[in-house]
């Protein structure tokens, strides 16, 4: 990795719009928003950076002196991980056991330390529910002068990351033409911080939120039925037009065929927006929809093969063929 502090700002964002050209029509267009073009491979490269910066500007993450701690399921950690090491702070962080070993392995690498709860894939975040959160709060409360908790689920900097980053860029590269903006939801801040900057340019953008089924297997993505939603979502929960719940199989499906229509290896909540966007389409005469495609599928190898979503050999093929990889610093687990 050959990112340094001095240009690391410049690295984050500007991600490509792409056009899904074998879904796409004369009337309707499909694009999705790359979001694994980010320097860490994810969506969460923007939330984790602002959350930085803005802790050290208010004078709270101070180098030499303060680590890094956050409860994760994947991208998060990565994207602070990676982004400490680059500004040089350490970083420990709190996963569920179900996070992809893969996630894990990149997570070590990148070197953060790793405390593992044996809570859901995605944590709950209502008061007293979650083992991730309450775990990470209860090292850093005694060591106050040392730990900095960016806490993704109420801080207003992972909803301005998207407010002043993610929402300008669509703008500009639909030439404000877009019409639909579609976006999982776990925090809250891509969607809210996307679609508030979206709305003020265009009162008439439709924004869907993609919710998980219970009981997921989408990384990134919760079910609001059996997790509260995060303090950082409610304040902005108005600018939702339109809910859609995604199951594990027709998210698994669209994996498998954006990658044999699009060559898109893609991760499985970019899997579940893919198949939301399809829903809104079947009833539009014409439309511009954009899609968050949160990160690739490189680290969800185990979890593909298990699920049957690819054989080894196909993983294998789709991995040779994707042009979602390509240009993308990422550290492999391998």
């Amino acid at each position: 990795m050959t990112t340094t502090d001095s240009n690391i700002d410049h690295k984050i964002g500007n991600t490509p719009l792409a056009e899904l050209s074998s879904f796409s029509t004369n009337s309707i267009k499909f694009y999705a928003k790359l979001e694994f073009c980010n320097p860490f491979g994810s969506v969460k490269d923007r939330a984790a950076y602002w959350m930085i910066k803005d802790a050290e500007k208010r004078g709270i993450l101070k180098k030499a002196k303060s680590a890094i701690i956050e409860p994760t399921s994947g991208n998060t950690g990565i994207a602070l991980a990676g982004i400490a090491r680059v500004l040089g702070y350490k970083v420990e962080l709190v996963v569920p056991e179900k996070a992809s070993e893969e996630t894990k392995a990149i997570l070590r690498k990148l070197g953060a330390t790793l405390h593992e709860t044996s809570d859901d894939l995605c944590p709950r975040v209502g008061a007293g529910t979650d083992q991730s959160i309450a775990l990470a709060k209860a090292i850093a409360k005694p060591r106050p002068d040392i730990y900095y908790m960016p806490n993704q689920y109420e801080n207003e900097a992972n909803f301005l990351a998207h407010y002043e980053s993610t929402g300008p860029e669509i703008w500009n590269q639909t030439r404000g033409k877009v019409t639909h903006f579609i976006a999982g939801c776990g925090t809250g801040g891509t969607i809210t911080g996307t679609a508030t900057y979206l709305k003020e340019q265009n009162k008439d953008v439709k924004i869907i939120a993609v919710q998980a089924q219970k009981n997921h297997l989408l990384q990134g993505l919760r079910n609001f039925e059996e997790s509260a939603m995060p303090d950082l979502f409610k304040r902005r929960v108005g600018v939702v037009d339109e809910w859609i719940t995604a199951t594990n199989k027709e998210s698994f499906d669209t994996v498998e065929m954006l990658s044999r229509k699009e060559k898109l290896l893609v991760g499985p909540s970019s899997g579940s927006v893919m198949s939301s966007m399809i829903k809104v389409a079947e009833r539009l005469e014409k439309g511009v929809l954009v899609g968050i495609f949160a990160d690739d599928g490189r680290k969800f190898k185990s979890l593909y093969l298990q699920q049957g979503v690819f054989t080894e050999g196909e993983y294998v093929k789709a991995l040779e063929n994707s042009k979602s990889l390509s240009g993308i610093e990422i550290i492999s687990p391998h």
